[in-house]
């Protein structure tokens, strides 16, 4: 299933474009980069060249995606493994991006 609006907090985000909108460490807001890996409650995220550490929880993203542009996460929605989201698609849970 291709990554939507409707579907973002259920797939992988490795490899998407993410700028940090809001954060409880303020030096890393407005931070642009790519999702090089991801774990329950971080993101690591290449920043031109430096991989920097993105806490989940208390943070507001944007995601790019093909095709639909960005698209705005909160972090706590996002928290868990990436295979527990994908759980949660297959389940029929609720799997879309409400900021």
């Amino acid at each position: 299933m291709r990554r939507s609006r409707d579907n973002i907090l259920c797939h992988e985000l490795l490899g998407l474009r993410v700028r940090i909108l809001a954060h409880l460490d303020p030096s890393l807001e407005g931070r642009e980069g790519v999702v090089v890996w991801e774990t329950a409650r971080t993101l690591k995220v290449d920043v031109g060249g430096k991989v920097i550490t993105v806490l989940k929880p208390g943070s507001r993203l944007s995601f790019e995606i093909d095709g639909v542009g960005w698209v705005e996460v909160r972090g706590d929605s996002i928290i868990g493994r990436p295979a527990e989201r994908a759980k949660r698609m297959l389940r029929g849970e609720a799997c879309s991006a409400g900021v």
